[in-house]
């Protein structure tokens, strides 16, 4: 049931809502950056902002830059590594056999 009141869905005393209430916006700049897809994204900056390099692409969330032409390369991916293979980066297998014939003799009680 409707009951009629015009104010529906605001406090008594408020003013006129708008830009003249807020004030001016700040100048603002629309800067283009292109990913290596060629997806062109726009977001504005401050007037007087520092303008970044590269910017993440939010379709895809590779890198854009500046130059339509020369976009910035998508990051590299590495594959996952295991526990194991970042040991073996760092030990030999020489290094390997020497620490467990120590914990070998630790537990056989010889040290």
């Amino acid at each position: 049931m409707a009951s009629g009141n015009a104010i529906r869905g605001s406090r008594v005393g408020a003013g006129p809502m708008g830009e003249a209430e807020r004030g001016e916006s700040a100048p603002r700049l629309r800067i283009s950056f292109w990913c290596s897809n060629g997806h062109e994204t726009q977001p504005s900056f401050a007037g007087d902002a520092q303008i970044p390099e590269t910017w993440d692409c939010p379709r895809c969330g590779f890198p854009a830059g500046k130059d339509r032409e020369n976009p910035p390369d998508p990051p590299r991916t590495e594959p996952y590594k295991t526990h194991l293979a970042y040991v073996r980066e760092r030990r030999s297998d020489a290094d390997g056999e020497a620490i467990l014939a120590e914990a070998l003799a630790k537990l056989r009680g010889e040290i």
